[in-house]
């Protein structure tokens, strides 16, 4: 439908970004365009989230807004994608009827059929308007390619180093999706369906892609990112490529691979992006699950200098009895150990992760050890959540919401307090040093507040342009946030996708404050 313009909302999480950003790919090759609000679209697409009861809420609340347009007679289709359609199914259009599309997850390559047969018709059949896996999320045989028909999207992806919103050149390649872990909170095995783990080779040539049109950071996504493990010979295409494979059990990842079999492991994955695709300055990963990261990877990301250093591993929660009701498949102790063993290897690794306070059955006691881990541990930051009730997860129907919210209101508070003290003592470690920064985005006066990936909002403390100076702000490759003033005589708008050494003169809570190097302004310093 050449010219017709589209809204796309995206709510939730990184690979929820990259979801929507290979169909907006995909839809600007078929000649749709793109509108920065909703009122202006023919087309108003929302790629939603059922991880968290705030992300599902605002795309609730759209879903209501655009319903009165329609009831007020404008001509509009509306379309949901993502999680939540996955997980409501067609209930979904029953309870909201001004829902016309429906596409879950794991059928997004089949949206733009979806929307030219709901456009050309309002009979079109529910068959030709909803795209859900439904009894197909948690396949049980190798996949093959016409099963698979999700992997063109990334395969034919375009990239735009320069579009409006991109953060510095930066680019997501997704190498496994769906997940195995069954964590009773969650509801992501369920609506993304089982592992699924890229062909290496598909990865790496994804990755040769971005880096040739600009790309100069690149975060491989996974629900378990460091599960990735793909056996060759296995499946072929038709046209003798490998296809992408359902994932093992969770005992493949603690037990030596047998002789004679060519598996290419997390590990094996990072070196060969490292070694082949040497534009790439910056190789990170999200998000790590703690019991199966192997000291291999570790080792692999101390030898090799472009691969940052940052680990975002939840936690979830320091206690042993709360651990072992949320499914997570470690104890305290073992989480310890993990720490312990990155910062042997990677003294100056940076660590982040999630917590969740207000679980069923969460006592003071319980909560009092989740305090104690985040004050003992050097988390740069915790993305911290208050327990809600999520629809289709095994929580909702084994446990009582039992924790009254003021008292997690209460504890959500204390803990970020004391996530706060951590933060800083953490930063506080870098004054002094020089460090690497990849600039993101110059501004003048107060910087906005941003809000990344995990949804808390982040508001800097004391970061203003010295006057009649642009400042900068960038990241190091632990993913510290870094604020500067432009070196004189720059141009600050051409330093946005350089990489600049700093040094630390000083920090807070959320950031560090430095002053540009000298001779260092250029892409790769």
């Amino acid at each position: 439908m050449p010219g017709v313009p589209i809204y796309l909302e995206t709510f939730g999480c990184q690979m929820n970004e990259l979801d929507s950003e290979l169909v907006r790919g995909q839809l600007l090759r078929l000649g749709y365009s793109f509108v920065d609000a909703p009122e202006q679209a023919e087309v108003v697409l929302f790629n939603t989230c059922s991880v968290r009861e705030h992300a599902e809420s605002k795309a609730y609340s759209r879903i209501g807004l655009v319903g009165k347009r329609k009831a007020q007679g404008e001509r509009v289709l509306l379309g949901v994608l993502g999680c939540m359609a996955e997980r409501d199914g067609l209930d979904m259009l029953r309870r909201y009827p001004q829902v016309d599309v429906m596409c879950g997850p794991g059928e997004l390559d089949r949206l733009p059929a979806l929307l030219d047969a709901a456009r050309r018709s309002e009979a079109a059949s529910q068959a030709e308007r909803v795209a859900l896996a439904g009894n197909r999320t948690r396949r049980s045989a190798v996949l093959s390619a016409v099963q698979d028909d999700l992997e063109t999207l990334d395969l034919s992806r375009a990239f735009d180093p320069d579009a409006e919103g991109r953060r510095a050149h930066s680019a997501q390649v997704r190498i496994t999706r769906g997940c195995n872990k069954f964590c009773t909170y969650c509801v992501v095995p369920y609506t993304r369906g089982a592992e699924v783990h890229r062909p290496p080779d598909h990865v790496i040539d994804e990755c040769k892609r971005l880096a040739d049109a600009g790309a100069i950071e690149i975060t491989l996504l996974g629900q378990t990112v460091n599960h990735y493990r793909y056996e060759h010979g296995l499946a072929v295409t038709v046209g003798g490529r490998e296809a992408p494979q359902i994932g093992p059990g969770l005992q493949a990842f603690r037990s030596p691979i047998p002789e004679g079999k060519r598996v290419t492991t997390f590990a094996r994955l990072l070196q060969r992006i490292h070694d082949e695709v040497p534009a790439i300055q910056r190789l990170r990963f999200v998000t790590s699950y703690p019991r199966d990261f192997g000291r291999d990877i570790l080792q692999v990301m101390r030898d090799c200098p472009r691969i940052c250093r940052y680990l975002h591993a939840p936690a979830q929660s320091g206690s042993d009895r709360i651990l072992g009701l949320m499914n997570r498949g470690y104890t305290r102790a073992q989480y310890e150990d993990f720490v312990h063993e990155v910062f042997e290897i990677l003294p100056d690794a940076t660590l982040a992760g999630d917590i969740i306070v207000g679980f069923p059955g969460e006592t003071d006691e319980d909560f009092q050890a989740t305090c104690d881990l985040v004050r003992t541990l050097p988390f740069k930051n915790n993305f911290i959540f208050k327990y809600s009730p999520r629809p289709g997860t095994i929580a909702i129907d084994r446990f009582p919401d039992d924790v009254p919210d003021e008292v997690k209101r209460l504890r959500n508070n204390q803990l970020l307090a004391l996530q706060s003290e951590t933060s800083a003592r953490v930063h506080a470690n870098w004054v002094g040093r020089e460090v690497d920064v990849l600039i993101e985005e110059c501004f003048t006066d107060a910087a906005p507040a941003r809000v990344p990936a995990g949804g808390v909002e982040l508001r800097w403390e004391g970061q203003r342009a010295a006057a009649g100076k642009r400042a900068l702000r960038g990241r190091t490759a632990g993913d510290l946030i870094v604020a500067m003033d432009a070196p004189s005589g720059a141009e600050p708008e051409s330093m946005v996708g350089q990489i600049v050494q700093a040094r630390v003169d000083r920090s807070a809570a959320l950031l560090l404050h430095g002053s540009v190097l000298p001779n260092t302004v250029a892409a790769g310093a």
